[in-house]
């Protein structure tokens, strides 16, 4: 046999295209051409498929030898092709003698002495193999767990080329029946480790109820990052599909060792102050990956020292914020990355941090005091939510033996909230009131008249922009739903008006 075809998948950010990968074999000078506009990884793939092939006592072809990618007009870039390319060639060679069907997907990179390495974006890939009507995928043992979150495909799992050249000649294969899960770091924590901190804790449980946006002002050393890595915790677990969605993010930024293809946990996601707009959005000249955002789809970001950032850093969260998308264009193609989650700034009250109660221990300038926080631009403040001051705990609350609630204890009341939301939701396609448009705030989901009275004041008077009227008007229907009231009442408005300029009735 000189002509063989497997099938593989071509991935670009979540979306894949099916891959034929096709290897002949015939007469002539001895070479190797790769045809399918392939990248520099994937052109050096001759190399590595040749040695693996050696190295494991399979034979190489002294031929002329040519591999079709098709389609051809569509760019391909990556290791993984290393495997399929393999495989056609012990096919083409009359080596693999079994009919391979056109269902199964196969993916690996071949180290030199013939074994099968990770690769990232498995999960996404076999979604998207099952989409196309894969039933069967071969995919490097490192992979397997991710690949068997797939349900409708079945994943087979391979330390090296030669146990995947068997399986395919007879089926021999030994796999593991109990794969190591991966516990997040959040199963950890609890709010029963905060000390008082009581306004800010609501604060926590009002922004977890509707996914609203949260501003943590208060000098070093009093929680504000303890506080944070908490949310995660009294959110609700994430749905199959979330779930799914949000493994494939980090299945294709290859952080999924840290959380698991099946956690149900949302995810928290705290990059560096010093971090820059491309690790922030995402990018990359021939991969596009995903950034913080996207990792931190269905769970919280969480940046400290906010305004210590970069210039142009936190202002290139406004749009993601707005579509809960974000949208990459590079040479390769543009990308398109899911990015809706619950925004946590945290900030120093002044530069030196220590401008607190009377202040007596700060250094600046009443210049810099007013100065610092302006490097959060208004834009980018107009979208925040809540706005919380975290103050030292007392000499009180330090001594005292009472705890406060648990995070299961809060869990439930955000639960119960969010139940009543969706309940009212239901069948207009959005499910949190953070996601409420602006059209509907206006009418259907109005507050009652006295709270609407109280909020048209306000914009006449210039204390609210247009914006921050219907941000209250989502805040408030998260208190409703907390208190249980079946519409906004004046009590709910102006507690949501306070929660957003920093303080509490």
């Amino acid at each position: 046999m000189a002509l063989a075809r497997v099938q593989t998948i071509s991935l670009i950010g979540l979306v894949g295209n099916r891959v034929e990968v096709e290897v002949d074999i015939s007469d002539g000078l001895p070479g190797y051409t790769l045809l399918g506009l392939p990248d520099a990884a994937l052109t050096e793939s001759r190399d590595r498929v040749r040695a693996a092939l050696i190295n494991s006592g399979l034979p190489w072809p002294n031929k002329k030898v040519t591999v079709s990618l098709s389609p051809a007009w569509l760019s391909k870039s990556g290791s993984h092709y290393d495997l399929p390319i393999a495989i056609g060639l012990l096919i083409a060679q009359g080596v693999i003698t079994s009919e391979i069907s056109e269902s199964l997907i196969l993916m690996g990179e071949l180290s030199l002495n013939g074994g099968i390495r990770f690769v990232r974006g498995v999960l996404p890939t076999l979604i998207t193999s099952r989409n196309f009507g894969a039933k069967c995928a071969i995919v490097p043992l490192e992979n397997l767990e991710e690949a068997r979150a797939v349900p409708g495909i079945d994943s087979f799992g391979f330390e090296t080329l030669l146990d995947v050249v068997r399986f395919l000649e007879n089926g021999e294969s030994v796999q593991p029946e109990f794969l190591n899960s991966f516990e997040d770091p959040s199963g950890e924590l609890d709010l029963l480790d905060v000390v008082g901190q009581i306004q800010a804790r609501r604060a926590l449980e009002i922004a977890a109820i509707g996914g609203h946006h949260l501003l943590l002002i208060g000098p070093p050393g009093t929680g504000k990052t303890m506080l944070a890595e908490r949310i995660p915790t009294i959110m609700p677990p994430l749905s199959i599909d979330e779930t799914l969605e949000v493994g494939a993010i980090h299945s294709v930024a290859g952080s999924l060792g840290t959380r698991g293809a099946l956690s149900t946990t949302p995810p928290f996601v705290a990059p560096h102050h010093t971090t820059t707009t491309v690790a922030m959005i995402g990018g990359g000249s021939h991969i596009v990956r995903p950034g913080a955002v996207s990792l931190a789809h269905g769970g919280v970001l969480f940046i400290d020292e906010a305004p210590e950032c970069a210039h142009g850093v936190l202002d290139s969260l406004r749009q993601p914020l707005e579509s809960g998308t974000v949208t990459i264009s590079r040479s390769v193609g543009t990308v398109t990355y899911p990015a809706k989650f619950l925004l946590v700034l945290a900030a120093n009250p002044c530069p030196c941090g220590k401008f607190n109660g009377r202040g007596r221990s700060c250094i600046c300038s009443s210049m810099q005091i007013r100065n610092y926080l302006k490097k959060l631009s208004g834009p980018l403040l107009d979208r925040i939510d809540i706005r919380a001051f975290v103050e030292a705990p007392t000499r009180v609350e330090m001594a005292s033996e009472v705890h406060g609630e648990s995070s299961a204890i809060v869990r439930e009341r955000v639960l119960a909230a969010r139940n009543i939301a969706s309940e009212r939701f239901q069948g207009l396609g959005w499910a949190l009131n953070s996601e409420i448009p602006s059209s509907q705030l206006r009418g259907l989901f109005k507050a009652e008249r006295a709270g609407m009275s109280f909020l048209h004041a306000e914009l006449d008077a210039e204390r609210l922009s247009a914006r921050g009227f219907h941000k209250v008007l989502r805040v408030a229907w998260s208190l409703a739903d907390l208190h249980r009231n079946p519409r906004p009442s004046l009590s709910d408005v102006e507690s949501a008006y306070l929660l957003r300029e920093g303080t509490f009735l």
